[in-house]
């Protein structure tokens, strides 16, 4: 298959973005970025001591200038944190050049998946139960603009669900070419 564009990944956090993304990367064979490894990579600090010591809007505008270079590189699979796709300026950049694939889960699902994880500074609260909850309220109708959306369920492989986003992906030919179809052979035809 022949990758166009850049697959952008977004969805809450436990929606499976990086897992299903690298799995993603790896059928369609081509690169994987993660903007929250390169965020921490280009600030040399997790992306919890960003937001300790330099606040959300601080990392918020890192997050913009990460996902503008990684965008303008060759096509690749890019998972973003979950609040990047919030951000007008980020849909237009990823409309402009890529495509959006949101995956999407249901609480109980996302909970599960991130309850025991400490590396998730906006669930540092009270009662991290609620706050997931309020995001996921407040950020689905802005997940709902994307390009594509694929369910990510709780007893589906990852690899399956990589599957789906191929998929739902092939239905985009200004996004992914079959092989069948790839500039090479499209040259040879023309011979």
């Amino acid at each position: 298959m022949w990758l166009k564009k850049t697959v952008v990944m977004i969805g809450m956090m436990g929606a499976g973005k990086t897992a299903v993304g690298m799995a993603l990367a790896r059928e369609l064979a081509v690169p994987f970025l993660d903007s929250d490894e390169e965020i921490v990579l280009a600030a040399d600090r997790s992306i919890a001591e960003i937001f300790e010591r330099d606040g959300e809007p601080f990392f918020r505008t890192r997050e913009t200038e990460v996902l503008s270079r990684l965008l303008r590189g060759a096509p690749c699979v890019l998972s973003t944190g979950g609040g990047a796709f919030m951000s007008q300026a980020n849909r237009d950049l990823i409309k402009s050049v890529g495509i959006s694939v949101c995956l999407r889960a249901d609480l109980e699902l996302l909970w599960q998946r991130v309850r025991h994880k400490t590396t998730r500074p906006l669930l540092r609260t009270a009662n991290p139960r609620e706050t997931l909850r309020g995001l996921y309220e407040a950020r689905g109708p802005i997940y709902a603009l994307a390009d594509l959306i694929v369910d990510s369920e709780p007893d589906l492989p990852v690899e399956s669900t990589a599957q789906r986003v191929v998929q739902a992906l092939l239905t985009r030919p200004d996004v992914l070419v079959p092989d069948e179809l790839a500039p090479d052979e499209m040259e040879s035809s023309v011979r």
